[in-house]
C-alpha cells in the first residue's frame, strides 16, 4: 500500500486520481483515466461530489470490517456466520490486501488468520492485532509488514454477558488514553425495568472479562475512536420497523454510565408503545440520529487532509433498508473541532438536517446490482476505503487535491 513517494509521506509519484482506472468527478461529469476507460467500471453507478475520484481496489466476500495496519496494508474481516447483511462468499478469515506496486489495486490477497467464522472487530494496538473470535477478544503479535500471523493467538478477554445469534459482531477500538473498548449486541426482550447488562459498550481492563461501560444498546455494530480529543463513538441500530413508534438509529459518544434506552425507550422521555409505563427520563439523549432502515453500518473520521467542507468530518456508510436498499449511501457529519463531538444531525424526518450531508450515493437504484456500503476506513495516506458485504467489492475515494502532509501515526 505504501509506495514511498518522493515527499516521504507514502504518496506515489502520480496523484491517486491520476492512476489508470480512476473515475474522476468534476463539474462537467465523470470520466475514467485511461487505459481504465477501455473497459466498463464497476463504479459506473457511483455519484460523488465534484473534486473527488474513485478507484476499484479488490473483492473479498462478505467484507464486514476494514482496518489499516501501521504500514498501510488493509486488513479485512470476512466472516461466514449469519449477519444482517447476509453477505455471500465469506472467507471465514482475516484477509490482508496490499498494493506493493502502487497501481491503486490490491495485489493477490493473503490470509492472515483462518478458521474465524464469527469475526468482525479488528484493532492494531500495543504491537498486536486484536480481533474478534465469537464471544472472545483475541490478539496476536504483529510486526510491521506481517501478512501471515507469526505467533500464536492469545485470549485477551471474554464478553460473557449475553450472546446474540444475530447481533454477534463485536467492534473494537482504542481511545487516546489507551483504553480499549468493545461492543456487545442484545435482542428484543419481553420485559423492561431492572435488567442485567446485555447490550452495550465494555472496556478491557487487564482481566479476562470485559467490564461494562455504557448500556441500553440493541446492536452497536461499529465503534471508532478518532485521535486528538480522547473520544470514542458507537453506532447503534435500534428496533426494526420502530420508526412510527419513535425509533431511530444513533451515533453516540462512549461515556461511563450512559444508558441509551434499549429495550424500553426510543430516546430520552419516549418509551416504545409496547412498554408504555417505562421510565425513560434518565436515558441519555442522542445528537445524531437516523431513520430506521437507513442502517448506519460503520464510521471513521477524516484525519485532516481533505478539503472543506469534509475536512475532519465523520463518514458513515448507510446499509439501506433490508428489502429495497433504499437509503443506502455514505453521509458526512461535521465534527466540532474544539470538543471532538459530532455536531447535531438527523435524517429521521426523511431528509438530512443539521450537520449531515450526502457524500456518496447511487446504491439504491432499484436494480440490486451494486451491493450495499458496509465498512469504511481512512488509510494512512488519506484515502477513504469503502467495503461492501453484499458483493464484496472494495474501492477507495480521494480528493483531486489531497494535502500531502504526512500523518502522525
Amino acid at each position: 500500500m505504501d509506495s514511498g513517494g518522493a515527499d516521504g509521506g507514502g504518496f506515489p509519484e502520480k496523484h491517486f486520481c491520476d492512476l489508470p482506472g480512476s473515475v474522476r468527478y468534476t463539474s462537467t461529469g465523470a470520466a475514467t483515466v485511461p487505459p481504465g476507460a477501455a473497459r466498463p467500471s464497476s463504479l459506473a453507478f457511483l455519484k460523488l461530489p465534484p473534486g473527488f475520484c474513485a478507484h476499484e481496489f479488490a473483492t473479498v466476500g462478505n467484507t464486514r470490517q476494514l482496518r489499516f495496519a501501521p504500514n498501510g496494508d488493509l486488513f479485512v474481516a470476512s466472516p461466514t456466520k449469519h449477519t444482517t447483511g447476509g453477505g455471500p462468499e465469506g472467507q471465514k478469515a482475516i484477509v490482508v490486501l496490499a498494493d506493493d506496486n502502487g497501481d491503486g489495486r490490491a495485489d493477490a490477497p493473503s490470509t492472515f488468520l483462518s478458521n474465524l467464522p464469527s469475526t468482525q472487530g479488528l484493532l492494531f494496538a500495543n504491537d498486536h492485532l486484536y480481533y474478534q473470535d465469537g464471544a472472545r477478544i483475541m490478539r496476536v503479535s504483529y510486526r510491521n509488514g506481517d501478512r501471515v500471523a507469526a505467533g500464536e493467538p492469545a485470549l485477551v478477554a471474554d464478553v460473557p454477558y449475553y450472546a446474540s445469534n444475530l447481533h454477534w459482531p463485536k467492534a473494537i477500538d482504542k481511545a487516546d488514553d489507551g483504553t480499549i473498548y468493545v461492543t456487545n449486541g442484545d435482542d428484543e426482550t419481553p420485559g423492561c425495568g431492572s435488567l442485567p447488562f446485555r447490550g452495550g459498550v465494555l472496556k478491557l481492563d487487564g482481566t479476562t472479562v470485559a467490564k461494562p461501560v455504557a448500556k441500553g444498546f440493541r446492536n452497536p455494530i461499529a465503534l471508532r475512536c478518532p485521535r486528538g480529543k480522547n473520544r470514542c463513538f458507537a453506532v447503534e441500530l435500534s428496533r426494526d420497523y420502530s420508526g412510527p413508534r419513535g425509533g431511530r438509529e444513533k451515533i453516540v459518544p462512549v461515556r461511563e454510565g450512559d444508558d441509551w434506552g434499549f429495550p424500553c425507550c426510543a430516546t430520552q422521555g419516549l418509551p416504545f408503545s409496547d412498554f408504555p409505563g417505562a421510565d425513560c427520563s434518565s436515558v441519555t439523549p442522542e445528537d445524531v440520529s437516523f431513520l430506521i432502515g437507513d442502517t448506519p453500518f460503520g464510521i471513521d473520521f477524516e484525519p485532516g487532509r481533505w478539503p472543506a467542507p469534509y475536512k475532519g468530518s465523520a463518514f458513515v456508510p448507510l446499509h439501506g433498508a433490508i428489502e429495497t436498499w433504499e437509503g443506502a449511501r455514505v453521509v458526512a457529519i461535521a465534527v466540532d473541532p474544539s470538543t471532538g463531538l459530532l455536531q447535531a444531525a438527523s435524517d429521521i424526518d426523511g431528509g438530512n438536517t443539521g450537520a449531515m450531508t450526502d457524500f456518496a450515493t447511487g446504491w439504491d437504484d432499484g436494480r440490486f446490482l451494486n451491493g450495499r456500503p458496509a465498512a469504511v476506513a481512512f488509510a494512512p495516506d488519506g484515502r477513504l476505503f469503502l467495503g461492501n458485504d453484499s458483493n464484496g467489492r472494495i474501492f477507495w475515494i480521494a480528493p483531486l487535491e489531497l494535502e500531502r502532509t504526512p500523518l502522525t501515526q
